[in-house]
């Protein structure tokens, strides 16, 4: 699977196995171990998501050596500072079962990001993090934020999905040496993503699947996408895709972006409110 390299030439899937709202436990183990058999080598989670120990489990029980594998994860605002970054990372450490993590980000921008920030650089220094960044920054927020940190972020991890094409943040993150990464690149088929009839004309012709197309489309720009299935048939299916666009099929999809989230506005009150109020369950 091709790799593609941050700001720091630490070597990262283009395509990373996500488990967002795989809670169930054994779900999630079994989701990731079928995943890494089917050549998988990127696994996306975060402290939110309360399934790193699953994750962890399934790491443990693989018998391919862990510098194979570049696993992500991310703090939550409720450890948004620099004491409770320190504490967050070593309960990620700890559930992971993993001595190093290729790739710690903060996942929201709020709270005590420059504290954090702080113990992240620490971390990353001593070699327990291989790779430290952000999510969800928006274009003004990224750039707030890089300008200011001894150590700029490697990655911003944002919404990227044909609907919501961020030409703009991609733009900005490049200009500043930061790796976009994308997190619902299918819109978890939100407004029939999957079924476009734009998109399903390319796949025809390019004798791929939607999915495929929508991977290809990422990887033509140079973004990272963290995608996620429960399906073995998936799982299989879209590691193993060859597709390659040309600029016209670039061009017909460019036309399907509307410039705005499939899921929430960051900058809303009420989400910000949500989301910084939010205070993790322990790991089950």
């Amino acid at each position: 699977m091709e790799r593609i390299e941050p700001s720091n030439g630490v070597k990262m899937p283009a395509m990373n196995f996500g488990v967002y709202r795989i809670t169930d436990p054994a779900e999630c183990e079994a989701a990731v171990l079928c995943a890494i058999k089917a050549g998988w080598r990127g696994i996306d989670t975060a402290a939110s998501y309360l399934n790193e120990r699953a994750v962890g489990r399934a790491v443990a029980r693989l018998s391919i050596p862990r510098s194979e594998l570049f696993i992500s994860t991310k703090l939550w605002v409720q450890d948004a500072s620099e004491a409770g970054a320190e504490r967050a990372i070593r309960r990620s450490l700890e559930l992971l079962r993993t001595d190093t993590i290729d790739l710690y980000q903060i996942h929201q921008p709020y709270g005590d990001i420059y504290g954090a920030w702080r113990t992240m650089e620490r971390f990353y220094e001593a070699g327990a993090l291989r790779a430290i960044g952000v999510s969800n920054f928006q274009p003004d927020r990224i750039t707030d934020f890089a300008l200011h940190q001894r150590i700029r972020p490697m990655v911003n991890q944002i919404e990227v999905n044909p609907f919501c094409q961020q030409r703009k943040a991609d733009a900005v993150n490049c200009a500043l040496g930061v790796m976009p990464s994308a997190w619902a690149p299918f819109a978890e088929g939100r407004d029939g993503l999957l079924e476009n009839p734009v998109l399903r004309e390319i796949a025809v012709d390019r004798g791929a699947t939607v999915a495929q197309v929508v991977l290809a489309w990422l990887a033509e720009r140079g973004i990272i996408s963290i995608s996620k299935t429960v399906s073995p048939a998936r799982m299989a299916e879209n590691p193993a895709s060859n597709v390659k666009l040309t600029p016209e099929d670039m061009a017909k999809i460019a036309t399907l972006d509307t410039g705005t989230s499939r899921f929430f506005s960051h900058r809303d009150p009420k989400i910000v409110e949500w989301l910084g109020t939010r205070r993790l369950p322990s790991e089950p």
